[in-house]
């Protein structure tokens, strides 16, 4: 197979998603020949993608034996719907789960029932593939490929390490350590769990909080609150806009909440692998959020494998990433008192420890990028063999 990939999710930019593309994209070399066009942040994404149906032709033109085209997202093939020229080659689309419930009229109603066109689609989830579904996409051109994992993480259960991370993050000693990880959009829960849960936590319980994150709102700040709600809730969705990070931002400034709770920003790998190994539980406290979804929840298997116990809402694509006592613990979302339980029960979790050992494994055996992978390729050879039968 010769295979073009068509991805504007891509390192060096940082994500879940951006990781899927990268590993995919990279892990199919072992099965086809290996072309693409990726958004590398050298240009803005409207010239992306406005040349881009120019740029697929001249790569078709150039290597003519491609046989598929691979579209990494919904926004992508959105934009591609209405290419000319490669009609004659398999098109293949991955669903992650904002690009499927983006609450737009005519996305929903004219747009994503055109993805019928595309030969197949993968969703990396069955929440992904249902909200799909349901949304007119036909149910024989979906197949659930979840994502992978990086199998060379590990614990860092390191006591020196650990001293020099808390002493270098202003941690307070003897306290219990809950961990989140991510971007603070207000599908995460973070704010909702600063209010409603931690408050009602034993003292000797402090949050920590990673990923990207200023101290500063943003300057854009100004001019979205002159917009609409409604455009202003698109534009953020859109961005994939830090949309919590407003309210996370006077939480931390609150003396009823800043003894209990700090953001130590995007940390290095090696820094976050001390951390989630001596952490309580790593939490993703996840809420319902009208017009967006968590695809998956890749960040659940990334903690993990460090060694942290998970808890994790029981909500959209993360129930495919975390299955209940077997790799972590689901919890209703926005129930306070069932996250109050699920965090106080391991105070008395004799066992933790080979809990979460037995938690990591089941992860690395039931997902890796390498798995991942392998199920794309499964798909882009039976599309082959297909047309080269001359079947629809």
């Amino acid at each position: 197979m010769e295979i073009l990939f068509v991805s504007h999710k891509y390192p060096p930019t940082t994500g879940g998603m951006e990781k899927q593309s990268y590993e995919l994209i990279e892990g199919m070399h072992a099965y086809a020949t290996v072309r693409k066009i990726v958004y590398k942040r050298e240009e803005s994404y409207f010239h992306f993608f406005r040349k881009l149906n120019g740029r697929i032709l001249a790569m078709i033109h150039r290597y003519p034996k491609i046989e598929l085209v691979h579209f990494n997202d919904g926004l992508i093939a959105a934009v591609s719907l209405w290419h000319v020229g490669y009609d004659h080659l398999r098109r293949v689309v991955t669903l992650h789960g904002l690009d499927v419930v983006f609450p737009l009229n005519i996305y929903q109603k004219f747009i994503l029932p055109r993805f019928n066109r595309y030969d197949h689609i993968i969703a990396v989830s069955r929440a992904t593939a249902s909200a799909a579904i349901s949304r007119g996409v036909e149910e024989r051109k979906i197949s659930v490929i979840p994502n992978g994992i990086d199998h060379q993480l590990k614990p860092k259960n390191c006591a020196k390490s650990w001293e020099e991370f808390r002493q270098k993050y202003n941690l307070p000693a003897s306290r219990k350590i809950l961990v989140t990880l991510g971007r603070p959009v207000k599908r995460k829960g973070f704010s909702w769990f600063i209010r409603e849960v931690l408050p009602q936590l034993p003292d000797d319980y402090y949050l920590v909080m990673a990923g990207p994150f200023s101290n500063d709102l943003p300057k854009t700040e100004k001019w979205l609150t002159r917009l609409p709600k409604r455009w202003r809730e698109l534009y953020m969705l859109f961005m994939g806009y830090p949309s919590d990070q407003k309210d996370i931002y006077r939480l931390l400034n609150d003396r009823k909440y800043n003894e209990r709770i700090t953001h130590v920003g995007k940390l290095p790998m090696e820094e976050l692998k001390v951390l989630l190994s001596h952490a309580e539980a790593f939490l993703m406290p996840n809420i319902k959020v009208e017009g967006d979804m968590e695809g998956f929840g890749l960040v659940c298997l990334e903690a993990s494998v460090c060694g942290a116990v998970v808890l994790a809402s029981a909500v959209d694509g993360i129930t495919d990433a975390i299955q209940h006592q077997k790799n972590g613990i689901q919890v209703e979302p926005e129930n306070v008192e069932a996250w109050l339980l699920a965090i106080q029960e391991l105070l008395y979790n004799n066992k933790k420890k080979q809990q979460s050992d037995s938690f990591r494994i089941y992860t690395l055996g039931h997902f890796g990028w390498d798995k991942m992978v392998k199920g794309y390729a499964s798909i882009f050879e039976k599309l082959m063999i297909t047309k080269k039968r001359g079947y629809l």
